[in-house]
């Protein structure tokens, strides 16, 4: 099942990417899912959107290295490509990619993720953390040039009133 985001987010989805219910594209964590038809070899390339309230003290590195062991769980093979922590003190922020390999259908796939993980804090409560994390999934070949897409949508998240889009 679909997930909704602790705090409503504003952001642009660039043009040739298309909303997908999360539930129909298989990202039930998710709460925003677009996808970039057509697909590569029997993969399409897609951007989800996730996150919750971390009250607890781990750093943006540390949440995204247990990103890293999830993945790990169902990749073949697993390789952290790049990270670095981005953004201000004000607003922090880490990147990390990830080259890995895995089985879906009978069918062998080679893809790159770039996460952004984003920290925001509640401003009425400012004890209260959320973590955004934005991902952008793709074989190994669309992602140079599908890359752009994702970080036009990332510099354009901003909090929202109401519903995400």
């Amino acid at each position: 099942m679909s997930t909704t985001l602790p705090i409503p987010l504003r952001f642009d989805v660039p043009h040739g990417w298309r909303a997908a219910p999360p539930d129909e594209v298989g990202a039930p964590g998710a709460a925003f899912v677009a996808v970039h038809p057509p697909a590569d070899s029997g993969f399409t390339a897609n951007i989800t959107v996730d996150g919750e309230y971390r009250p607890d003290t781990a750093t943006l590195p540390e949440i995204a290295d247990e990103s890293v062991g999830r993945m790990g769980e169902s990749a073949t093979s697993l390789t952290v490509t790049d990270r670095r922590e981005v953004g201000s003190a004000d607003a922090p922020g880490f990147t990390q990619t990830l080259a890995f390999s895995v089985v879906v259908g009978g069918q062998s796939h080679d893809l790159v993720q770039s996460q952004v993980y984003l920290s925001m804090l509640d401003v009425d409560d400012p004890r209260r953390r959320v973590v955004i994390r934005l991902v952008f999934t793709s074989t190994a070949s669309q992602h140079p040039d599908l890359l752009d897409d994702f970080r036009d949508l990332v510099r354009t998240v901003r909090p929202g009133d109401g519903a995400t889009p």
